[in-house]
């Protein structure tokens, strides 16, 4: 889940931190590494800058040629306000003129001795062509992970590059690969996925080039049918079956994933309330399908092209249909609306039944996938142990779980199911 950095300084000093951490992961020795305001690195093999500065870094861009560079800037992100969409043009702006340096001042400075291995000589060899990295720094969370857009030298993305450095993002890297091979050859009709290119070990660390997709194409408004269209083409992908909650192989692999979260006190508490929900609507037959798995505004665009969606590495099968519809809806409310997360939640659960009406749920069984949602949801920050990584969201306890948990108590007892 995507959620905007917070700007306080243990935020900002979290982000100095990590970059610290990424650029040795990325240039190990024998390459030497000058950051701002430390040591410098004379002549170098590759210099960034360091946007919109070292402090509240997001975007290592490439210095050398204004093309490249402006490149990386213009595709860095999908902005979700038009004020982020002015940041982007001022600051492409300052980089095509000599006000960059003034503006732009923090620098990094990369010496790569010629027969040394670092990412780039290896993403080289792996795709068969040398091209240009930008890197982005992303907030504080567990699954955080170097991502490199590489560019040509005409500034165009060719590709985006993850790697997986722990075993929590090693796993999403290989899920991700995983998930776009099975999506290439489903021949999506109302989508597009990105392409694997290449996949690799490198010192230990799991990676996976995906092609990038043509976010530079002439945008479109998005209508609610052609979202809907997407998300349950998506579901079928492997199929649709119903069959009895309790019964379910679903209900079997988020029973085992609650039964390893029971060491901590939110742990019971939402494995007590999964248990509940099932012992009252076990006998609800439910449709299971295939879900993105983070499907919101900023991991997708709407072009002439298409619909064009991207990471993937929270892809998952036999899922409850209708999962898409409430993580695009819940995350859209917290994270670019600004909703209070309590409150949004509430309002999940309250407009269910309209909003998945859509893909065929049944009103009986709309507010059952709601609370099956928000639990796998809560399930998976615990598993990834997003509080100690210092996500926003991370603490449940003071959003999810309260509301969570008074829902499931007020639902009824289904016939058949205790």
């Amino acid at each position: 889940m995507h959620v905007p950095a917070e700007m306080t300084a243990d935020a900002a000093a979290r982000r100095t931190a990590y970059l610290t951490e990424v650029l040795p992961l990325l240039y190990p020795q024998p390459c030497r590494i000058g950051l701002p305001r430390t040591r410098t690195v004379r002549r170098p093999t590759r210099s960034f800058v360091v946007l919109p500065d070292l402090r509240r870094a997001r975007l290592l861009a490439p210095l050398g040629s204004t093309r490249v560079t402006v490149g990386a800037v213009r595709r860095y992100s999908e902005p979700q306000s038009t004020l982020s969409v002015l940041k982007r043009s001022a600051v492409a702006a300052a980089m095509r003129t000599r006000a960059s340096g003034v503006l732009l001042r923090d620098r990094i400075r990369v010496d790569a001795p010629h027969d040394a291995d670092h990412i780039e000589s290896y993403l080289g060899g792996l795709l068969g062509v040398r091209l240009t990295p930008s890197v982005h720094i992303g907030p504080a969370r567990a699954n955080r992970k170097p991502v490199l857009q590489l560019l040509d030298d005409a500034g165009r993305s060719i590709a985006f590059v993850k790697l997986g450095t722990n075993e929590l993002t090693r796993g999403l890297v290989r899920a991700e690969s995983r998930a776009m091979l099975t999506l290439a050859a489903a021949r999506l009709r109302h989508l597009r996925v990105p392409k694997v290119l290449g996949t690799g070990s490198w010192h230990g660390h799991e990676l996976v080039a995906a092609s990038a997709l043509p976010i530079d194409a002439a945008r479109v408004p998005l209508h609610h049918e052609t979202l809907a269209a997407a998300m349950r083409e998506v579901c079928g992908v492997a199929g649709v079956r119903r069959e009895p909650l309790a019964r379910s192989d679903y209900w079997v692999r988020l029973r085992a994933r609650l039964g390893e979260l029971t060491g901590e006190e939110d742990g019971r508490t939402l494995a007590a309330a999964a248990h509940d929900l099932v012992d009252r609507v076990g006998a609800q037959r439910i449709d299971f399908g295939c879900w993105h798995g983070d499907w919101t505004p900023w991991n997708m665009t709407a072009t002439t092209d298409g619909l064009l969606v991207w990471d993937w590495e929270r892809f998952g099968t036999e899922v409850p249909v209708g999962f898409d519809p409430l993580h695009y809806r819940l995350q859209s409310a917290i994270v670019r609306d600004g909703k209070d997360p309590r409150v949004a939640v509430a309002d999940c659960l309250t407009m269910c039944g309209p909003l998945l009406y859509g893909f065929g749920v049944p009103g009986g069984s709309a507010r059952t996938t709601t609370l099956l949602y928000l639990i796998d949801l809560a399930a998976r920050y615990l598993t990834d142990r997003q509080a100690q990584a210092g996500a926003r969201l991370g603490v449940l306890g003071s959003w999810l779980l309260p509301e969570l948990v008074a829902a499931i108590a007020a639902v009824p007892d289904l016939e058949g199911s205790r």
